[in-house]
């Protein structure tokens, strides 16, 4: 079993605390996101895990603290968003120079191969246009030289419940995106010769459109050849079902929950309202075995 913690919240930002009680105990309780009076238990017992999948922007909280998932032989990696918006896109992520440095620090600990950057999503709008992101990717890629060896992008995808808010912080960001338009694929030329220069391998995430032009693949973010590979393991190749047609992903046991991160990004997916996840927050228990109490 894959333990995904998680595409839903960001554990290790906002629930580092909870989730090392849960590994201490080898176990949490995960509600089912379409009826939260159901409830099952996921094992966090190395044993019956085959890795754990972080999904961060600031995983600082939990670097002090790696030492307790290694020995109690629990096997992972984090997939590291660090894009650098503007605030009005991004209004609580870290400072870019921070992210950077909790970046290297981890990388230094864990290994690049276990650190993977996602330069993910690629929003195009009045804010973030094609000249901000070939030189924001320039300078994040330079400076995760060594740090990283894979980078995964993917252009946004503008869900109804987001719409709104993601159009009121930066005009134009809901817009269809043409890829034959002549100045995208300068773009995605660039960033690839980028991720090149800087020793990474560049992958897309659930992308409809092929970018194999531009030497860039698709990704499985949760990629059980990659835990072979890192772990000598032979964890589940089984696709996971729930996720778009595009997505790679083996499947996995996600232990979030909706409408709890506070870094309110516009685009967010798994956000559907900011003062939900501030109000679900303030109900968080470190000591209970789900994330927020029933």
């Amino acid at each position: 079993m894959i333990v995904s913690a998680s595409r839903r919240t960001d554990i290790p930002a906002f629930y580092a605390k909870w989730f090392l009680n849960r590994v201490r105990a080898g176990w949490c309780l995960v509600p089912n996101p379409f009826n939260p009076n159901q409830t099952s238990r996921v094992s966090l017992s190395a044993p019956e895990v085959d890795a754990i999948v972080f999904w961060s922007r600031n995983p600082r909280p939990l670097l002090k603290k790696l030492a307790l998932l290694d020995d109690s032989g629990l096997r992972y990696y984090f997939l590291f968003t660090l894009v650098g918006y503007p605030r009005a896109i991004e209004p609580g992520a870290p400072p870019l120079e921070q992210s950077l440095r909790t970046f290297q620090e981890l990388s230094a600990q864990v290994g690049p191969e276990r650190t993977i950057w996602r330069y993910d999503p690629i929003v195009l709008s009045e804010l973030s246009g094609v000249d901000f992101h070939e030189n924001n990717f320039r300078k994040i890629a330079s400076e995760l030289r060594g740090a990283a060896r894979r980078c995964v992008i993917s252009f946004v995808q503008p869900y109804r419940k987001a719409r709104a808010r993601m159009e009121a912080a930066a005009p134009g960001c809901c817009d269809p995106i043409d890829f034959n338009r002549p100045r995208l694929r300068a773009l995605l030329g660039a960033i690839s010769q980028i991720a090149a220069e800087n020793r990474m391998q560049l992958f897309s995430c659930a992308m409809e459109q092929d970018f194999s032009p531009f030497g860039i693949t698709p990704s499985r973010c949760i990629d059980s050849r990659l835990i072979s590979t890192l772990f000598d393991i032979r964890p589940t190749a089984a696709k996971a079902p729930c996720q778009r047609k595009e997505c790679g992903c083996a499947a996995s046991r996600d232990i979030g929950i909706y409408d709890t991160c506070l870094f309110g990004c516009t685009y967010c997916y798994a956000t559907s309202s900011f003062q939900r996840a501030m109000e679900n927050h303030s109900r968080h228990d470190p000591q209970n075995p789900s994330l927020i109490p029933r």
